[in-house]
């Protein structure tokens, strides 16, 4: 399931390529036909998101402002494609993102096989001209006159009124990529509950955004046992933690990828002997690392399950107590 940062910067694509644009939009599948037809000749005014939830807000040109929720869940994904004017500032020479690909035209052009030019990129491709037949189960499809954007698999969709999402948003917990929401409701809510603070980083409820590679990551970097009671936390080390998800997650929407490791922790060489990238050999400090000495003291990285989520952490870095 896509994290956070993903979520976010899917909010700023299509701030980038469809923000004060009036909107077609269909339901291919046929499965959100209804609520197609609420937002269709809308104009979208603005795309935001909290935690794993994407909002895209439609002014009034069909009547009462409207809100189309998505939640990706463990399949969605959306891709988007259109002519030369649509790549947004969030997608231009950015990395692949989870739940999110793009597909672009551009009008005739002498062609460019460099090695690093992505496929969809080189040689000459036809001018802009619609939005290709819809693949596979398309739940909803968004166009305008540069481009369009397709939805597959979310396990939400539904267009409903901005009190109904603010209300969505009010049972989520403080997420560390929307100023302004904590770090003292991330506080209140972690101190109000016995369980352990690896699985409230899991509960949208509490913290929203985190997935398993965030929590995993934070943790070691704050050397917090993931056991630990949410109660015992302490307001400073709460208060680090949040901040040090703020930051990584910021990065991730920045660069669309997770990387927590500081360079005095990378290794500079593969299992080959060659020079190690940073991505992914030298991302993670515990994620997925199980079996593999610690980058920092050199004890064995363990796995355990918690909640149904492998859980993943150094008990010589994140002591108990």
């Amino acid at each position: 399931m896509p994290e956070g940062h993903s979520i976010h910067r899917l909010a700023r694509q299509f701030s980038d390529v469809f923000a004060g644009e009036r909107l077609r939009v269909s339901s291919p599948q046929g499965r959100f036909a209804a609520g197609a037809r609420l937002i269709d000749g809308a104009t979208l005014t603005s795309a935001r998101a909290h935690g794993k939830h994407l909002f895209l807000d439609f002014g009034q040109d069909t009547g009462t402002a409207l809100v189309l929720r998505v939640h990706l869940g463990l399949y969605g994904a959306w891709s988007f494609g259109g002519d030369e004017t649509f790549r947004g500032a969030s997608s231009i020479g950015a990395p692949r993102r989870m739940g999110e690909t793009d597909t672009f035209d551009a009008p005739m052009a002498p062609a460019d096989t460099s090695a690093d030019t992505p496929a969809h990129d080189a040689g000459a491709a036809p001018a802009y001209a619609g939005p290709p037949a819809p693949v596979g189960q398309v739940r909803v499809r968004l166009v305008s006159a540069h481009g369009w954007a397709d939805l597959r698999g979310p396990s939400a969709c539904e267009v409903i009124t901005p009190p109904e999402a603010a209300v969505v948003v009010d049972r989520l917990g403080p997420d560390p990529l929307v100023p302004g929401t904590g770090p003292e409701e991330f506080l209140r809510r972690v101190s109000a509950r016995g369980v352990a603070i690896g699985q409230l980083l899991m509960d949208q409820n509490v913290l929203a955004g985190v997935g398993n590679i965030y929590r995993a990551e934070s943790l070691f970097r704050q050397g917090i046992d993931p056991y630990l009671p949410g109660r015992t936390l302490g307001r400073e080390a709460g208060r680090d933690l949040w901040q040090d998800l703020v930051v990584l997650m910021n990065d991730g929407v920045r660069d669309g990828k997770i990387i927590t490791t500081r360079p005095e922790h990378r290794s500079s060489k593969d299992e080959r002997g060659h020079v190690a990238p940073v991505w992914p050999d030298n991302a993670y400090y515990v994620y997925q690392r199980d079996g593999m000495d610690c980058r920092v003291c050199g004890t064995t990285v363990r796995l355990a399950e918690m909640q149904a989520r492998k859980l993943f952490w150094c008990p010589g870095c994140q002591l108990p107590g």
